[in-house]
């Protein structure tokens, strides 16, 4: 007969555990959605597109966190997305939001964008975030 690697189920205290360290992060990604669409009416689009890189990471590390990885330290979307087997859609609007976070963060890697097109990244963001958090919202079971 083969021999079997059991997975060591988690206790109780441990589960609960986890539920409370997946509804800090959950918690934590609504508040930078929010401070995201918030700093596009204000028109600050640079915040507008850094938090929502933030809330989009943050709800991809509680799931990641909920499948039992434990926090996974990087701000890189698309590695988060494919560790929790995220389809096409995920991976693309997290490759997107990566990309804008870059930018938003370093003023010599955006160059000179006009204003309407700086607009729209911003409000692409929040849409590529929100698609992200109701995906993974679906996943995580608490």
């Amino acid at each position: 007969m083969p021999h079997i690697k059991m997975k060591k189920l988690k206790s109780e205290k441990e589960i609960e555990l986890i539920k409370i360290e997946v509804k800090k992060w959950l918690m934590k990604s609504e508040s930078d959605l929010k401070h995201a669409m918030s700093s596009l009416k204000l028109k600050d689009y640079d915040w507008t597109q850094l938090a929502s890189q933030q809330a989009a990471e943050k709800i991809l590390k509680a799931l990641c966190i909920q499948k039992g990885f434990g926090l996974i330290r990087t701000h890189e979307l698309a590695f988060l997305a494919r560790k929790v087997n995220a389809p096409q859609k995920i991976l693309q609007e997290a490759g997107m939001l990566s990309s804008f976070y870059s930018a938003s963060r370093y003023p010599d890697a955006e160059g000179f964008i006009e204003d309407e097109l700086f607009f729209q990244g911003a409000k692409d963001s929040i849409n590529a975030t929100k698609e992200i958090i109701k995906w993974c919202k679906k996943q995580i079971k608490i």
